[in-house]
């Protein structure tokens, strides 16, 4: 009876472990933040890029807030304002991805991110010491994080379960 089961139990063991494909329920920390850093980011460029295309609403505004983006982008009205609704609708399909934790979410965000370090680096050596290198510092550390194994990982073949 015993040596029965040791085999029943081992096979279902075996088994289970060979079957059980359910993918990782435990997430990275900062999973959650980095998508809602994403859709926060896709309502920010989106706001701008409708305040730049569309003159004069009540949004107009909101310029209060950072007037000096306001006295940079504004002579430019819509040939800024159409890239930065294009950002937003990047961002929104970024965070949408990174929500469902599909690789291609994955590598949009990296690359969003990636450009963001390259420009706030760029701005640093165009004479704009603090607001450059502090952005490059935020953006170069979420950047890092992005690039985990670990947080890669949950992203990985678009979430099919790996059988090791």
């Amino acid at each position: 009876m015993a040596v029965f089961q040791v085999i029943v139990i081992g096979l279902g063991n075996r088994f289970r472990s060979e079957f059980d494909m359910a993918p990782q329920t435990k997430s990275p920390k900062g999973i959650i933040a980095v998508g809602i850093l994403l859709f926060f980011a896709a309502i920010m460029a989106s706001l701008a890029g409708t305040m730049l295309v569309w003159r004069g609403t009540t949004l107009d505004r909101l310029w209060l807030l950072n007037p000096r983006a306001y006295q940079e982008l504004a002579p430019h009205g819509k040939s800024a304002g159409i890239p930065f609704l294009l950002l937003g609708i990047g961002l929104a399909v970024a965070g949408t991805g990174w929500f469902k934790r599909r690789l291609w979410g994955w590598r949009l965000a990296v690359g969003i991110i990636a450009v963001q370090v390259l420009g706030d680096l760029v701005n640093a050596f165009m004479g704009e010491f603090v607001g450059g290198g502090v952005g490059f510092v935020i953006a170069g550390a979420l950047l890092m994080y992005l690039l985990r194994p670990e947080v890669r990982a949950a992203f990985a073949s678009d979430n099919v379960p790996i059988v090791r």
